[in-house]
C-alpha cells in the first residue's frame, strides 16, 4: 500500500524531532526558518530564481532551519553537513539541500513524486 500525504507529513516531522535532537547532542542551535510556504509565494521565488514553483515547503515536507554554534549563525551550506549526513541516514528519501547543484544547507525534505 503507497504511502499517503498525511502519513508522509507525519514521517516527515518524526523525522524533524529526531534531527532537532541530533543537532543539540552535537552542540548545536536550532532556530526555525520556513516549514509552509504558500503556492503563491513558491511561484514568486521561483520567478526570481530563489526556489522552485512546486516547493515541498507547498506540502509541509521541507523545511529551513537556522543553524547555531556557541552563539554564533553558521550561514555556510558546508557548516550543516553533520546535519544533511544524519537527516539522509533516516530514509532513502530524505534529502539534504546541501548536495543540490546550488547548495542550500539549511534545507531537509522528503521526496514527493519526484520533487526533491
Amino acid at each position: 500500500m503507497s504511502e499517503t500525504l498525511r502519513q508522509k507529513q507525519s514521517r516527515f516531522i518524526r523525522y524533524l524531532g529526531d534531527l532537532i535532537d541530533f543537532a543539540y547532542e552535537a552542540g548545536f542551535e536550532l532556530t526555525g526558518g520556513e516549514l509552509y510556504r504558500t503556492p503563491e509565494q513558491a511561484a514568486l521565488n521561483a520567478s526570481s530564481g530563489a526556489g522552485i514553483k512546486n516547493s515541498l515547503h507547498t506540502l509541509r515536507l521541507a523545511v529551513d532551519l537556522h543553524l547555531f554554534k556557541d552563539g554564533v549563525f553558521l550561514e555556510h551550506s558546508e557548516d550543516y553537513k553533520p546535519l544533511g549526513v544524519f537527516w539522509e541516514s533516516l530514509a532513502v528519501d530524505c534529502v539534504w539541500g546541501g548536495r543540490f547543484s546550488k547548495p542550500d544547507g539549511n534545507h531537509f525534505s522528503i521526496t514527493h513524486n519526484g520533487v526533491k
